[in-house]
């Protein structure tokens, strides 16, 4: 999800609820400590050099109660980010604290927004000499394409 897309959402919906990918809600008391961009600038094990940037939310919940984030005070952050940080309309990454700080995609369904499931992988696989991988069948999905068939007399 880019920035664009959160505050659209963000303009239809009266309280902000996170999922995290196990199903699990956020605490409805986080609070959004950062908002910025990250780049990222780096070689890959095929020698590529790359650059990456992306829109920064970190996620935070504490013990106060007292001060639960609404989505127009969100908007209010985001807009006075884009602002003074100058930010582009990039892909999201939300950080949030569990057994340590996982890093996650944004998307939204419905009436509230889902931490998605990053994924590290190769970007050079044909270098380090990894095979393709070959797509994944059903065999219940496949059609019989056997040309020998009990009435077929090639038996």
């Amino acid at each position: 999800m880019k920035l664009s897309e959160i505050k659209q959402h963000l303009k239809k919906i009266e309280t902000i609820a996170f999922q995290l990918p196990d199903g699990a809600l956020v605490p409805s008391h986080f609070h959004v400590t950062e908002v910025g961009k990250i780049d990222k600038h780096f070689i890959d094990c095929g020698g590529t050099i790359r650059k990456e940037s992306v829109i920064n939310f970190q996620l935070w919940e504490e013990n106060d109660y007292n001060h639960r984030l609404h989505p127009e005070k969100l908007v209010q952050i985001i807009e006075l980010s884009e602002r003074v940080l100058e930010l582009p309309d990039l892909e999201i990454e939300v950080e949030y604290q569990g057994e340590t700080i996982g890093k996650f995609g944004l998307d939204f369904e419905e009436t509230h927004f889902l931490l998605t499931n990053k994924q590290t992988d190769c970007l050079a696989k044909e270098k380090c000499g990894i095979p393709e991988a070959k797509p994944k069948m059903k065999l219940s999905e496949l059609q019989n394409t056997s040309c020998c068939t009990p009435e077929s007399g090639c038996c």
